[in-house]
Protein backbone atom coordinates (compact mmCIF):
# COMPACT_ATOMS: atom_id res chain seq x y z
CA UNK A 1 0.00 0.00 0.00
CA UNK A 2 1.38 3.45 -0.86
CA UNK A 3 2.78 5.46 2.01
CA UNK A 4 0.98 8.51 3.28
CA UNK A 5 2.42 11.58 1.57
CA UNK A 6 2.49 13.59 4.79
CA UNK A 7 4.43 10.81 6.45
CA UNK A 8 6.86 10.63 3.53
CA UNK A 9 7.74 14.31 3.96
CA UNK A 10 7.53 14.17 7.75
CA UNK A 11 4.95 16.95 8.11
CA UNK A 12 1.50 17.06 9.71
CA UNK A 13 -1.69 17.33 7.69
CA UNK A 14 -2.08 21.03 8.41
CA UNK A 15 1.44 21.94 7.26
CA UNK A 16 1.82 25.16 5.26
CA UNK A 17 3.05 25.23 1.68
CA UNK A 18 6.41 26.66 2.78
CA UNK A 19 6.79 23.90 5.41
CA UNK A 20 6.09 21.26 2.75
CA UNK A 21 8.64 22.79 0.40
CA UNK A 22 11.25 22.99 3.17
CA UNK A 23 10.69 19.35 4.14
CA UNK A 24 10.98 18.19 0.54
CA UNK A 25 14.15 20.18 -0.02
CA UNK A 26 15.77 18.52 3.00
CA UNK A 27 14.90 15.03 1.76
CA UNK A 28 15.87 15.81 -1.84
CA UNK A 29 19.26 17.03 -0.73
CA UNK A 30 19.72 13.81 1.25
CA UNK A 31 18.61 11.33 -1.41
CA UNK A 32 19.45 13.08 -4.68
CA UNK A 33 21.08 10.70 -7.18
CA UNK A 34 24.08 12.97 -7.68
CA UNK A 35 24.94 12.47 -4.00
CA UNK A 36 24.21 8.75 -3.76
CA UNK A 37 26.24 7.25 -6.55
CA UNK A 38 24.13 4.41 -7.95
CA UNK A 39 22.23 3.74 -4.67
CA UNK A 40 18.83 2.46 -5.87
CA UNK A 41 17.36 2.78 -2.40
CA UNK A 42 18.22 6.49 -2.28
CA UNK A 43 16.84 6.90 -5.81
CA UNK A 44 13.51 5.37 -4.75
CA UNK A 45 13.30 7.64 -1.73
CA UNK A 46 14.10 10.66 -3.92
CA UNK A 47 11.31 9.77 -6.35
CA UNK A 48 8.91 9.04 -3.51
CA UNK A 49 9.61 12.37 -1.79
CA UNK A 50 9.24 14.22 -5.10
CA UNK A 51 5.92 12.54 -5.79
CA UNK A 52 4.61 13.49 -2.34
CA UNK A 53 5.85 17.07 -2.74
CA UNK A 54 4.30 17.48 -6.18
CA UNK A 55 0.89 16.47 -4.79
CA UNK A 56 0.95 18.45 -1.56
CA UNK A 57 2.32 21.66 -3.13
CA UNK A 58 -0.67 21.84 -5.51
CA UNK A 59 -3.86 23.01 -3.69
CA UNK A 60 -6.20 21.10 -6.01
CA UNK A 61 -4.28 17.84 -5.86
CA UNK A 62 -3.86 18.19 -2.12
CA UNK A 63 -7.60 18.70 -1.64
CA UNK A 64 -8.39 15.59 -3.66
CA UNK A 65 -5.75 13.62 -1.78
CA UNK A 66 -7.09 14.77 1.61
CA UNK A 67 -10.63 13.80 0.59
CA UNK A 68 -10.07 10.55 -1.33
CA UNK A 69 -6.49 9.50 -0.59
CA UNK A 70 -4.45 7.99 -3.41
CA UNK A 71 -7.67 7.05 -5.20
CA UNK A 72 -8.41 10.72 -5.68
CA UNK A 73 -5.27 11.04 -7.77
CA UNK A 74 -5.94 8.07 -10.02
CA UNK A 75 -9.37 9.07 -11.28
CA UNK A 76 -11.39 6.93 -8.79
CA UNK A 77 -14.22 8.28 -6.62
CA UNK A 78 -15.51 11.71 -7.51
CA UNK A 79 -12.11 13.13 -8.30
CA UNK A 80 -11.10 14.16 -11.82
CA UNK A 81 -7.71 14.20 -13.44
CA UNK A 82 -5.12 11.51 -13.15
CA UNK A 83 -1.73 11.15 -11.42
CA UNK A 84 0.98 8.61 -12.12
CA UNK A 85 4.10 7.66 -10.21
CA UNK A 86 7.25 9.60 -11.08
CA UNK A 87 10.21 8.17 -12.95
CA UNK A 88 13.69 9.53 -12.21
CA UNK A 89 13.81 12.07 -15.04
CA UNK A 90 10.50 13.60 -13.93
CA UNK A 91 11.66 13.74 -10.33
CA UNK A 92 14.89 15.46 -11.39
CA UNK A 93 12.85 17.92 -13.48
CA UNK A 94 10.74 18.89 -10.46
CA UNK A 95 13.82 19.37 -8.31
CA UNK A 96 15.59 21.48 -10.95
CA UNK A 97 12.45 23.54 -11.49
CA UNK A 98 12.18 24.63 -7.86
CA UNK A 99 15.76 24.42 -6.57
CA UNK A 100 18.47 25.90 -8.71
CA UNK A 101 17.35 25.61 -12.34
CA UNK A 102 19.76 23.59 -14.45
CA UNK A 103 22.31 23.58 -11.69
CA UNK A 104 19.86 21.93 -9.30
CA UNK A 105 21.74 19.86 -6.79
CA UNK A 106 25.18 21.05 -7.91
CA UNK A 107 24.23 24.68 -7.32
CA UNK A 108 23.05 23.97 -3.74
CA UNK A 109 26.16 21.98 -2.86
CA UNK A 110 28.76 24.36 -4.26
CA UNK A 111 28.87 23.14 -7.85
CA UNK A 112 28.16 26.68 -9.01
CA UNK A 113 24.62 27.67 -9.90
CA UNK A 114 23.83 27.55 -13.57
CA UNK A 115 21.07 29.59 -15.05
CA UNK A 116 17.82 28.17 -16.30
CA UNK A 117 17.32 27.73 -20.01
CA UNK A 118 18.78 30.58 -21.99
CA UNK A 119 16.34 31.89 -24.55
CA UNK A 120 17.55 31.51 -28.11
CA UNK A 121 19.20 34.62 -29.45
CA UNK A 122 18.34 36.10 -32.82
CA UNK A 123 20.84 36.19 -35.67
CA UNK A 124 23.26 39.04 -36.28
CA UNK A 125 22.81 41.17 -39.40
CA UNK A 126 25.81 42.42 -41.39
CA UNK A 127 25.63 45.40 -43.75
CA UNK A 128 28.27 47.23 -45.78
CA UNK A 129 28.22 51.01 -46.17
CA UNK A 130 30.13 52.92 -48.86
CA UNK A 131 31.43 56.26 -47.58
CA UNK A 132 32.86 59.25 -49.40
CA UNK A 133 35.92 60.99 -48.04
CA UNK A 134 33.73 63.95 -47.02
CA UNK A 135 31.57 61.58 -44.95
CA UNK A 136 34.69 60.17 -43.32
CA UNK A 137 35.86 63.69 -42.50
CA UNK A 138 32.58 65.01 -41.14
CA UNK A 139 30.73 61.90 -39.99
CA UNK A 140 27.26 61.11 -41.23
CA UNK A 141 23.94 59.46 -40.42
CA UNK A 142 22.65 56.65 -42.60
CA UNK A 143 19.14 55.25 -42.58
CA UNK A 144 18.82 51.68 -43.80
CA UNK A 145 15.71 49.74 -44.71
CA UNK A 146 16.00 46.15 -43.51
CA UNK A 147 13.52 43.35 -43.98
CA UNK A 148 13.94 40.84 -41.18
CA UNK A 149 12.16 39.06 -38.34
CA UNK A 150 10.85 41.38 -35.64
CA UNK A 151 8.90 40.69 -32.46
CA UNK A 152 5.23 39.89 -33.15
CA UNK A 153 3.02 42.71 -31.88
CA UNK A 154 -0.07 40.52 -31.53
CA UNK A 155 1.43 38.20 -28.92
CA UNK A 156 4.26 40.51 -27.78
CA UNK A 157 6.76 37.86 -28.80
CA UNK A 158 5.49 35.08 -26.55
CA UNK A 159 4.14 32.95 -29.41
CA UNK A 160 0.88 32.36 -27.51
CA UNK A 161 -2.42 33.78 -28.65
CA UNK A 162 -3.32 37.10 -26.99
CA UNK A 163 -5.03 36.47 -23.65
CA UNK A 164 -3.28 33.13 -23.17
CA UNK A 165 0.18 32.23 -21.93
CA UNK A 166 2.79 29.57 -22.24
CA UNK A 167 3.08 26.80 -19.66
CA UNK A 168 6.14 25.23 -18.11
CA UNK A 169 7.07 22.01 -19.83
CA UNK A 170 6.15 19.16 -17.46
CA UNK A 171 8.93 16.93 -18.72
CA UNK A 172 11.92 19.25 -18.16
CA UNK A 173 10.45 21.65 -15.61
CA UNK A 174 11.27 24.65 -17.78
CA UNK A 175 14.98 23.92 -18.18
CA UNK A 176 14.80 22.83 -21.80
CA UNK A 177 16.85 19.75 -20.90
CA UNK A 178 15.84 16.15 -20.38
CA UNK A 179 17.81 13.82 -18.15
CA UNK A 180 17.84 10.09 -18.55
CA UNK A 181 19.32 7.69 -16.02
CA UNK A 182 20.64 4.28 -17.01
CA UNK A 183 22.50 1.50 -15.29
CA UNK A 184 25.59 -0.23 -16.57
CA UNK A 185 28.33 -2.41 -15.14
CA UNK A 186 30.17 0.81 -14.30
CA UNK A 187 27.28 2.27 -12.29
CA UNK A 188 24.56 4.78 -13.00
CA UNK A 189 24.87 7.22 -15.90
CA UNK A 190 22.77 10.35 -16.36
CA UNK A 191 22.61 11.77 -19.87
CA UNK A 192 21.45 15.32 -20.58
CA UNK A 193 19.97 16.44 -23.89
CA UNK A 194 17.34 18.74 -25.42
CA UNK A 195 13.89 18.10 -24.06
CA UNK A 196 11.88 16.31 -26.80
CA UNK A 197 8.53 17.54 -25.53
CA UNK A 198 9.23 21.28 -25.76
CA UNK A 199 12.11 21.16 -28.28
CA UNK A 200 14.46 22.65 -25.64
CA UNK A 201 12.26 25.76 -25.23
CA UNK A 202 11.29 25.00 -21.63
CA UNK A 203 7.69 26.05 -22.28
CA UNK A 204 4.75 24.70 -24.24
CA UNK A 205 2.21 26.71 -26.25
CA UNK A 206 -1.26 25.22 -26.18
CA UNK A 207 -2.87 27.98 -28.26
CA UNK A 208 -0.36 29.54 -30.72
CA UNK A 209 -0.65 33.09 -32.03
CA UNK A 210 -2.37 33.09 -35.41
CA UNK A 211 -0.09 35.76 -36.85
CA UNK A 212 3.33 34.31 -36.02
CA UNK A 213 2.29 30.65 -35.69
CA UNK A 214 3.88 30.41 -32.25
CA UNK A 215 7.33 31.66 -33.24
CA UNK A 216 6.91 35.06 -31.63
CA UNK A 217 8.32 36.78 -34.73
CA UNK A 218 7.06 38.09 -38.05
CA UNK A 219 8.92 39.39 -41.12
CA UNK A 220 8.63 43.15 -41.53
CA UNK A 221 10.52 46.05 -43.06
CA UNK A 222 12.07 48.41 -40.58
CA UNK A 223 14.33 51.44 -40.66
CA UNK A 224 17.60 51.44 -38.73
CA UNK A 225 19.58 54.64 -38.20
CA UNK A 226 23.36 54.34 -38.07
CA UNK A 227 25.49 57.17 -36.69
CA UNK A 228 28.88 57.07 -38.45
CA UNK A 229 31.53 58.94 -36.43
CA UNK A 230 34.21 61.03 -38.16
CA UNK A 231 37.50 59.30 -38.93
CA UNK A 232 36.21 55.87 -39.97
CA UNK A 233 38.78 53.91 -41.99
CA UNK A 234 38.48 51.09 -44.48
CA UNK A 235 37.29 47.83 -42.88
CA UNK A 236 36.29 49.50 -39.61
CA UNK A 237 32.93 48.36 -38.27
CA UNK A 238 30.31 49.42 -35.73
CA UNK A 239 28.17 47.02 -33.70
CA UNK A 240 24.65 48.14 -32.82
CA UNK A 241 23.54 45.94 -29.93
CA UNK A 242 20.07 44.49 -30.21
CA UNK A 243 19.40 45.83 -33.72
CA UNK A 244 19.64 42.46 -35.46
CA UNK A 245 17.03 39.74 -35.89
CA UNK A 246 14.58 39.22 -33.02
CA UNK A 247 15.00 36.01 -31.05
CA UNK A 248 12.20 33.43 -31.15
CA UNK A 249 9.58 33.62 -28.37
CA UNK A 250 10.99 36.64 -26.56
CA UNK A 251 14.58 35.56 -27.09
CA UNK A 252 17.12 38.40 -27.14
CA UNK A 253 17.75 40.03 -30.53
CA UNK A 254 20.99 39.74 -32.41
CA UNK A 255 23.24 42.66 -33.29
CA UNK A 256 23.59 44.80 -36.40
CA UNK A 257 27.19 44.95 -37.61
CA UNK A 258 27.93 47.77 -40.05
CA UNK A 259 31.18 47.47 -42.00
CA UNK A 260 32.60 50.40 -43.98
CA UNK A 261 34.22 50.80 -47.37
CA UNK A 262 35.75 54.21 -48.19
CA UNK A 263 35.40 55.19 -51.82
CA UNK A 264 38.54 56.28 -53.61
CA UNK A 265 38.84 60.01 -54.20
CA UNK A 266 41.15 60.88 -57.10
CA UNK A 267 41.87 64.27 -55.57
CA UNK A 268 43.62 62.81 -52.52
CA UNK A 269 45.98 60.09 -51.39
CA UNK A 270 45.33 58.99 -47.81
CA UNK A 271 48.06 58.17 -45.29
CA UNK A 272 46.25 57.41 -42.04
CA UNK A 273 44.75 60.74 -40.94
CA UNK A 274 46.88 62.76 -43.38
CA UNK A 275 46.05 63.54 -47.01
CA UNK A 276 48.12 64.49 -50.05
CA UNK A 277 46.82 66.60 -52.93
CA UNK A 278 48.83 67.17 -56.09
CA UNK A 279 48.57 70.81 -57.31
CA UNK A 280 49.40 71.10 -60.97
CA UNK A 281 51.23 74.36 -61.84
CA UNK A 282 52.39 75.68 -65.14
CA UNK A 283 55.98 76.87 -65.47
CA UNK A 284 54.94 80.51 -65.26
CA UNK A 285 52.68 79.91 -62.24
CA UNK A 286 55.49 78.14 -60.38
CA UNK A 287 57.93 80.88 -61.31
CA UNK A 288 55.68 83.83 -60.47
CA UNK A 289 53.89 82.25 -57.45
CA UNK A 290 50.49 83.40 -56.25
CA UNK A 291 47.32 82.24 -54.51
CA UNK A 292 45.69 79.00 -55.67
CA UNK A 293 42.48 77.20 -54.69
CA UNK A 294 42.87 73.60 -53.52
CA UNK A 295 40.20 71.10 -52.47
CA UNK A 296 39.90 69.75 -48.93
CA UNK A 297 37.33 67.38 -47.38
CA UNK A 298 35.74 70.47 -45.84
CA UNK A 299 35.56 72.69 -48.92
CA UNK A 300 38.04 74.73 -50.95
CA UNK A 301 40.98 76.48 -49.29
CA UNK A 302 43.48 78.98 -50.69
CA UNK A 303 47.23 78.33 -50.52
CA UNK A 304 50.00 80.76 -51.33
CA UNK A 305 52.72 79.44 -53.62
CA UNK A 306 56.04 81.26 -53.40
CA UNK A 307 57.88 82.59 -56.43
CA UNK A 308 60.27 80.10 -57.91
CA UNK A 309 58.51 77.04 -56.47
CA UNK A 310 60.12 73.79 -57.58
CA UNK A 311 58.34 70.56 -58.44
CA UNK A 312 57.57 68.32 -55.43
CA UNK A 313 57.64 71.30 -53.08
CA UNK A 314 55.18 70.82 -50.19
CA UNK A 315 52.76 73.28 -48.65
CA UNK A 316 51.10 71.91 -45.49
CA UNK A 317 47.61 72.86 -44.32
CA UNK A 318 47.20 71.80 -40.71
CA UNK A 319 43.83 70.62 -39.51
CA UNK A 320 42.67 69.90 -43.05
CA UNK A 321 43.28 66.16 -42.90
CA UNK A 322 40.93 63.54 -41.45
CA UNK A 323 39.94 63.33 -37.78
CA UNK A 324 41.37 60.56 -35.66
CA UNK A 325 38.68 58.04 -34.74
CA UNK A 326 39.94 57.90 -31.13
CA UNK A 327 40.67 61.48 -30.08
CA UNK A 328 39.13 63.55 -32.91
CA UNK A 329 42.36 65.39 -33.72
CA UNK A 330 42.63 66.19 -37.40
CA UNK A 331 45.59 65.33 -39.57
CA UNK A 332 47.17 67.58 -42.16
CA UNK A 333 46.72 68.12 -45.88
CA UNK A 334 49.97 68.19 -47.83
CA UNK A 335 49.73 70.15 -51.07
CA UNK A 336 52.44 68.82 -53.36
CA UNK A 337 53.38 71.08 -56.26
CA UNK A 338 53.75 69.48 -59.68
CA UNK A 339 55.21 71.54 -62.54
CA UNK A 340 53.36 70.98 -65.79
CA UNK A 341 55.28 71.22 -69.05
CA UNK A 342 53.29 71.75 -72.25
CA UNK A 343 53.72 68.99 -74.81
CA UNK A 344 52.48 70.93 -77.83
CA UNK A 345 53.78 74.43 -78.46
CA UNK A 346 51.93 77.07 -80.40
CA UNK A 347 54.05 79.50 -82.46
CA UNK A 348 53.38 82.25 -79.91
CA UNK A 349 54.35 80.03 -76.93
CA UNK A 350 57.47 78.78 -78.68
CA UNK A 351 58.56 82.37 -79.45
CA UNK A 352 57.97 83.42 -75.83
CA UNK A 353 59.95 80.50 -74.44
CA UNK A 354 62.88 81.23 -76.76
CA UNK A 355 63.01 84.80 -75.51
CA UNK A 356 62.78 83.53 -71.91
CA UNK A 357 65.64 81.08 -72.40
CA UNK A 358 67.99 83.95 -73.24
CA UNK A 359 67.39 85.71 -69.90
CA UNK A 360 66.49 82.97 -67.41
CA UNK A 361 70.07 81.86 -66.70
CA UNK A 362 71.51 78.41 -66.07
CA UNK A 363 69.64 75.92 -63.82
CA UNK A 364 71.27 74.71 -60.58
CA UNK A 365 72.97 71.33 -60.48
CA UNK A 366 70.53 68.42 -60.56
CA UNK A 367 72.22 66.82 -57.53
CA UNK A 368 71.83 69.84 -55.27
CA UNK A 369 68.27 70.63 -56.38
CA UNK A 370 67.18 67.04 -56.00
CA UNK A 371 68.61 66.84 -52.51
CA UNK A 372 66.83 70.02 -51.37
CA UNK A 373 63.49 68.87 -52.80
CA UNK A 374 63.78 65.40 -51.28
CA UNK A 375 64.59 66.88 -47.87
CA UNK A 376 61.39 68.93 -48.04
CA UNK A 377 59.35 65.89 -49.00
CA UNK A 378 60.75 63.78 -46.15
CA UNK A 379 60.18 66.64 -43.70
CA UNK A 380 56.55 67.00 -44.82
CA UNK A 381 55.84 63.28 -44.32
CA UNK A 382 57.70 63.02 -41.07
CA UNK A 383 60.44 60.76 -42.44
Amino acid sequence: MPQDYYAVLGVDRGASKSAIKKAYRKLAMQFHTDRNDGDTGAEDKFKEATEAYEVLRDPNKRQRYDQFGHAGLSGAGRATGGFTHFDLSEALGVFMRDFGGRGGFDAIFGGGQRSRRQRRRGQDVRVTLDLTLEEVANGTTRKLKLKSLVRCADCEGSGARAGTSTTICPMCGGTGEARRASQSIFGQFISVGPCPQCDAEGTIIADPCARCQGDGRVREERVVEIEVPPGIAENNYITLKGKGVAGPRKGPPGDLIAEFVVQEDERFTRHGDDLVHDLMLSFSEAALGGDFAVPTPYGEETVRISQGTQTDSIVTLRGMGLPNINDGRKGVLHVRCRIWTPTQLTPELESALKKLSKVEGSPPSAEGLGKRVWDKVKEAFGA
